[in-house]
């Protein structure tokens, strides 16, 4: 058995981890990374690929939570996580719900001039800016749908360098984790801590399995002084469940549950990237957006919508569709629960009348905005859901999103460790540390204490560099 002694243990490489890895190692601190997943070189894979997928996504891409209807989600699972297969865009956290969540669970020092400051520092460091030129195609449909309807829309900045001429997005792997190597840092691949070792009130390390080069696996004790965990709003809950800390860890999980159609031109789309543009028109409970869209995704988008006589006509036309999406501020939540003997956690999520409500109304909406860019057919994630060619046609989706018949999914994970001094609300304190535990903090996307309606990276990063700011200058 291996045994590694470190002075900070970061437990999992992305968007809080990374940060939280860089800032320590640069005050000088002795500090490992541990990621379950692999190591990829960023730039060798094609983005949104199936081998993408298969590498990098935890279960290869699939996931869900459980529920009625169910949802499906997205987690990565390599260095640098999430960040290496999400689509980069930025959006700081609106000022009122700082200011409510600030209220709520009586955050301190938790201003949303605060979170603006931190939050500009990590952008600097990920070159956090728009597109130099003209939107692509699928992207300006969303802008073009929009202006002719009135609506409100904006074009989303994105972690992107552009200085050589083709955007390069700043993951993790390109940004923060090279910077906490520079500073002396340590990663570990292909290591899945199973279990955080605890003396009285303290964690004394972890009890890890990593995977072999040449296959199999070897046991790893890894000892720390401190330790923080970065494993996600789905994967920190579970480890720390495992490890018999329970008190207000996965419940409150949030989702932003999205509904999609797969929208047919009268021309030609681009499909390598994701559309930069947002409809805000009915923000922030609803947002309107553009997903990915190569040739498997339209492929699985008019699966969902279960019309299988006009679905292969439709697919070898493939290259004029583009997917669009409806994604809510949920009033419901779920919950994380690792089981014993089960190597993944179970996730369930309820969804309110209230969401579905929500949703039916946000697919209206994206029908109407769809239609007003032009598109000539809409395929709805609804089973059996009417395609339709007009407006006059919509009224048929306001009876087809039904619990029974409606595919759903969300790729916006979090709140399950939510932080806070008002403890029967929260597992940790205002900056993360768990209650009752010396050593011990979380720094991710569980933190975040509600559904932001935005893309959460910016807040997450923002959170997490606030956070071991408050640790360093205390040390």
């Amino acid at each position: 058995m291996t045994t590694i002694e470190t002075e900070m243990l970061v437990i999992g490489s992305g968007a809080g981890g990374a940060v939280t890895a860089a800032m320590l190692a640069e005050a000088g601190h002795d500090v490992t990374i541990v990621e379950e997943g692999p190591h990829i070189e960023p730039g060798t894979m094609e983005p949104f690929s199936l081998e993408e997928m298969v590498t990098k996504y935890r279960h290869q891409g699939g996931s869900a939570a459980l529920g009625n209807p169910p949802v499906a989600y997205a987690e990565g699972r390599c260095v640098g996580g999430s960040t290496e297969i999400n689509s980069g865009l930025w959006h700081r956290l609106p000022a009122h719900f700082a200011t409510e969540w600030q209220r709520r669970f009586r955050i301190d020092e938790f201003t949303p001039e605060a979170l603006d400051g931190y939050a500009e520092s990590v952008e600097q460091v990920l070159s956090v800016s728009r597109l130099p030129g003209a939107p692509p195609a699928s992207s300006a449909v969303l802008e073009n749908g929009a202006t002719k309807l009135g609506w409100r829309s904006v074009e989303f900045t994105r972690a992107f360098r552009y200085d050589t001429g083709e955007g390069v997005k700043q993951t993790m792997g390109r940004t923060f984790l090279p910077r906490a190597t520079a500073a002396g840092a340590t990663i570990v691949a292909d290591c899945r801590v199973q279990k955080l070792l605890r003396s009285g009130d303290r964690i004394i390390g972890v009890k890890a399995s990593r995977t072999r080069p040449e296959g199999g696996t070897e046991p790893v004790t890894i000892m720390a002084d401190h330790v923080f965990v970065c494993g996600g709003a789905i994967q920190s809950p579970a480890l720390l469940q495992r490890s018999g800390i329970r008190r207000n860890i996965g419940n409150g999980l949030k989702l932003h549950p999205t509904i999609k159609i797969a929208a047919r031109m009268p021309y030609a789309l681009d499909h390598g990237d994701v559309a930069m543009h947002r409809v805000t028109e009915f923000s922030p409970d609803l947002a309107i957006g553009g997903s990915v869209g190569r040739r498997g995704h339209v492929a699985l988008a008019l699966a969902e919508s279960g019309n299988e006589a006009g679905n292969d006509e439709a697919l070898a036309d493939w290259e004029r569709f583009g997917i669009y999406y409806a994604a809510i501020r949920s009033e419901g939540s779920g919950r994380v629960l690792a089981v014993p003997g089960v190597a993944s956690p179970v996730v369930t999520y309820r969804l309110t009348e209230g969401d579905m409500s929500k949703l039916t109304r946000g697919l209206v909406h994206l029908g109407e905005l769809l239609l007003a860019a032009g598109a000539t057919e809409l395929y709805p994630s609804v089973v059996k859901g009417e395609v339709v060619r007009s407006t006059d046609e919509l009224v048929q989706w306001w009876g087809s999103v039904t619990r029974a018949r409606t595919n759903l999914m969300t790729i916006h994970i979090t709140s399950s460790i939510r932080m806070g001094e008002a403890r029967d609300l929260t597992g940790t304190d205002s900056y993360g540390a768990v209650w009752g535990l010396e050593n011990l903090r979380v720094n991710d996307a569980s933190l975040v204490p509600d559904a932001p309606g935005i893309n959460p990276q910016a807040t997450i990063m923002s959170i997490a560099a606030r956070n071991t700011a408050q640790f360093l200058a205390g040390r």
